[in-house]
């Protein structure tokens, strides 16, 4: 019982804030985030119009995801998850889908991207062991990020892959540093979780198994891993062909659709697509363009998008930003913990980058990869622990980063406001 005991404790001690400090800084993000989250969901219907299924703002699906789950071939197992965030949501709203109902679904996106923040912030001081004083730093430096910004009111998928993955990726430091091996049930879990949400981010739940200690050396070890690895999928392939009663063929023919539809977009050049989008527009708001939309059902609505950065400076940012972290990446090449994080990363970048799926949108993507910046960067600190005249002029480089982050960012959440103002009253 007592060992039964134990692993709640430290379930929970995973999870949630488990220090004075660690609590101070999610009770900072949860007020923070739910001040915004709760003005814009008692004052505006843009987190949940039941009229509007997709592309209200951002590319986001709300009411999509909230009613089915999204689509199985992308979002497998999500349908049983959002079943419950649905009904808690109507519970509390008393079965209205109104006011009551988008604060609820507010209130749990905050807390989740609240936890996400939290398990970054014990990262960079349990793993990496940074001063509390930078660790503060980066911290405040993520949750400027338009991913955390926008997901911290927003139900959908992304909101708790994010979450998933930085807890996930905590939880494999911590089994490396101790040499010990991930088990079968929470690699399961894992992969079930994460990759039920997206299918994509599966194989990111095996990466941290590459670096357990000499998995190459000692044919035991790596049958054992082998094995964890193929209980994981069982179990995943399994619940996934039961989601869409076996019908397997499905998969494949409404992947293609997804790929063709989402690969092929020529209006914009590619670099700038990657630079404003998928490497910048997650952390630093671009402009925005206003579109004409409607619901395929007689309703007409207003849809926001982001645009390619129009100035130099947030090409700067970006591009001061991609140096350090593959700076730290070459400083730290040895390091397994850095490697995990990097080969998540490069995941992302070869689907979206290299095989295009989703570039034009690659700002919502995010979700998938941001955590990867606070930690590179964290490890880029740690890498210059014992040089002062270099960690003076990465903290002076942060900081300002930093002020332009948040100033950029805090201007154009009032460009978002005037949009919810003018069409979602």
């Amino acid at each position: 019982m007592s060992f039964i005991k134990t692993k709640i404790i430290n379930f929970f001690k995973l999870i949630f804030p488990s220090t004075y400090t660690e609590l101070a800084v999610f009770l900072f993000f949860i007020i923070c985030y739910g001040m915004l989250g709760s003005y814009i969901a008692l004052h505006y219907r843009i987190i949940f119009d039941s009229r509007i299924p997709w592309d209200a703002y951002f590319s986001f699906d709300n009411k999509s995801i909230l009613m089915t789950g999204g689509s199985f071939e992308r979002h497998p197992l999500s349908y049983y998850f959002f079943n419950w965030v649905r009904e808690f949501s109507l519970f509390i709203s008393g079965g209205k889908m109104d006011a009551n109902f988008r604060l609820t679904l507010a209130w749990l996106s905050n807390i989740i991207i609240s936890l996400n923040i939290v398990q970054v912030f014990k990262y960079l001081k349990n793993i990496i062991c940074l001063p509390l004083w930078l660790s503060v730093l980066i911290i405040l430096f993520f949750g400027a990020f338009s991913t955390n910004i926008i997901l911290s009111f927003t139900p959908e998928n992304f909101t708790y892959t994010l979450f998933s993955l930085s807890l996930y990726n905590y939880y494999a430091a911590i089994k490396l540093r101790k040499e010990e091996k991930t088990p079968a049930v929470a690699l399961s879990l894992a992969g079930i979780t994460i990759g039920g949400l997206t299918i994509t981010n599966f194989v990111k739940v095996f990466i941290p198994l590459l670096f357990e200690k000499n998995l190459f050396k000692d044919w035991r070890k790596f049958g054992n891993a082998v094995l964890r690895v193929a209980v994981a999928a069982i179990c995943f392939v399994l619940l996934y062909l039961n989601r869409i009663d076996f019908k397997y063929q499905n998969i494949f023919s409404k992947t293609n659709q997804q790929y063709e539809k989402f690969s092929n977009v020529e209006s914009m050049p590619t670099w700038d697509m990657i630079l404003s989008f998928f490497f910048g527009g997650n952390i630093l708001f671009p402009g925005f363009i206003i579109s004409d939309k409607h619901n395929m059902k007689g309703f007409d609505f207003k849809g926001l998008y982001m645009d390619l950065y129009s100035s130099a400076f947030p090409y700067i940012f970006t591009a001061i930003l991609l140096i350090l972290l593959i700076w730290s990446y070459f400083k730290n090449f040895k390091n397994k913990w850095v490697q995990v994080i990097a080969i998540s990363f490069f995941v992302d970048i070869v689907i979206h980058c290299v095989m295009r799926f989703g570039l034009h949108t690659s700002s919502i993507y995010g979700g998938h990869f941001v955590f990867v910046y606070p930690l590179l960067l964290g490890w880029l600190f740690y890498a210059y622990k014992s040089s002062p005249k270099i960690l003076s002029v990465l903290t002076l480089t942060m900081v300002l980063l930093f002020v332009y982050l948040l100033l950029n960012n805090l201007f154009r959440m009032t460009e978002f406001f005037w949009f919810m103002e003018t069409y979602y009253q």
